[in-house]
């Protein structure tokens, strides 16, 4: 048998394993339960000398992995912002990888390209963002920062007479970014892969719902009036999912002839229901904006949006053009719009997801999320020993678990609510996360996936009992 050839045996085989997985998921533990030791010993096989047959090799790994597997994609993960899978995004995902497209260009792959071309116009659309705005399918949110950041770069010092593609950063006008002091770590690891280093990152004092204020950011403008300005802003903050005031915000950024870039990770998402489009009012008026595919449309890692009012500013931070390449003066080349060039056909999964949902499907969907992260919420807030630091506007809320010892310190609360959360995880149950807000742990929730429901919440909460 050829290397390259496909078995349908193994293909049958693989489809078991996965309708396996996937019948089990409901009550499967949601947390991993397998060691590391436990992982290792069954992965860490030395390097094969001959070839094996693939179906093996199949079965094998299913079975390695058994237990090592965090069942993030079903209705009882709460821990962090990861959706689930929708069915038609799931199935196109596997198509993706079988028909495996190097979604550069149109020239390579013409269906990935015209796929990319539908979705971003739909995206824009769901997320009533400018018509004329640019876009690019990226891996996610992270590189989606990277994306619209390089673009803020050249544009802003472009207008101060700066090449930077071609001149590099070495004697170029100052860049400060300027942003609330609740900003996700993703934003310092894309400012730092993009040479302009930590110290540009001016953090503001944010008021008691980490929301970014007009006054304290004119002060921090006026400051250093000759530097080139970035202003970010925050559409859901990781730990409340508050929203920054646009209309209060950005006119101020426009004082100053600053970039606005929006970090609307997951939050962004509430544009597309009428429920909740309320907090992104003049979010359309920014510069730029990032999102994730894989946390609320619920398409398999890994998928993120990036978005540009600037065309040529996106175009010149990314385009490629080479001899060797074969650029189409017709169609959309990826590759001029994004980080990567050899890339996986991501637009395949986001458009059937945006396709078998439609805008009441994924409307509906960004609803749901947030009735249950409420009720989630306030339902645990009802029992003994729990304290509500949050209920949640979109998805996002926060819950803590003093120690009821007499006399017990804030560190003393903190280990408790650490236990309680380790216990809720360790029961198989749902799975939650601790977070640092405003100088306490608490344990965060998150609804962010369309297999959550009613049931799903109801078990949470009588594990967050048990766990107390």
């Amino acid at each position: 048998m050829k290397p390259d050839s496909i078995s349908p045996g193994v293909l049958r085989q693989t489809l078991d394993h996965a309708l396996a997985y996937l019948e089990a998921l409901p009550e499967a533990p949601v947390g991993a339960t397998a060691s590391l030791d436990a992982l290792r010993s069954r992965l860490d096989k030395p390097l094969p000398t001959r070839p094996v047959d693939p179906l093996a090799v199949v079965d094998q790994l299913v079975r390695d992995v058994e237990g090592g597997l965090t069942h993030s994609s079903g209705g009882r993960f709460f821990s962090w912002v990861i959706g689930g899978k929708l069915p038609a995004a799931l199935a196109a995902d596997w198509l993706t990888s079988t028909w495996d497209q190097n979604a550069g260009m149109f020239a390579v792959a013409p269906a990935a390209a015209v796929v990319e071309e539908v979705c971003g116009r739909w995206l824009l659309d769901l997320l009533r963002l400018p018509s004329t705005a640019s876009f690019a399918l990226v891996t996610g949110c992270q590189m989606a920062h990277v994306t619209c950041l390089a673009a803020a770069r050249n544009g802003v010092l472009a207008a101060r007479g700066w090449d930077v593609e071609q001149r590099g950063l070495v004697g170029a006008p100052p860049i400060r970014i300027l942003s609330g002091d609740q900003r996700h770590g993703t934003i310092e690891r894309a400012v730092r892969l993009l040479g302009l280093g930590r110290d540009c990152l001016i953090d503001i004092a944010t008021d008691e719902n980490g929301q970014l204020r007009a006054g304290p950011l004119r002060a921090a403008l006026a400051s250093a009036p000759g530097a080139a300005h970035i202003v970010l802003l925050q559409a859901g903050d990781l730990n409340t999912g508050s929203f920054d005031p646009y209309g209060e915000i950005i006119p101020v950024a426009r004082e100053f002839d600053a970039w606005v870039h929006v970090d609307g990770a997951f939050g962004l998402w509430a544009a597309a229901s009428p429920a909740y489009r309320r907090f992104t009012d003049g979010v359309e008026n920014a510069d730029s904006w990032a999102t994730d595919g894989h946390k609320w449309l619920n398409v398999p890692y890994d998928s993120g949006f990036a978005f540009v009012a600037n065309r040529q500013a996106h175009y010149r931070a990314m385009a490629h053009h080479a001899a060797y390449l074969d650029h189409s003066a017709v169609a959309r080349d990826q590759v001029d719009w994004n980080p990567e060039y050899s890339r996986r056909g991501r637009g395949f999964a986001t458009y059937a997801a945006i396709a078998s949902l439609g805008r009441q499907g994924i409307a509906q969907m960004v609803a749901d999320c947030c009735r249950h992260a409420h009720a989630l919420v306030t339902g645990a807030g009802a029992l003994p020993g729990v304290e509500v630091l949050h209920v949640p506007d979109i998805n996002q809320g926060l819950l803590r678990f003093p120690d009821p010892a007499p006399g017990a310190s804030e560190d003393d609360h903190d280990r408790h609510t650490e236990a309680v959360v380790a216990r809720i995880v360790a029961s198989g149950e749902a799975h939650f996360a601790c977070t640092t807000w405003r100088g306490r742990r608490c344990m965060r929730v998150s609804v962010c996936s369309c297999a959550t429901d009613a049931e799903d919440i109801g078990r949470a909460i009588a594990a967050i009992g048990n766990a107390l």
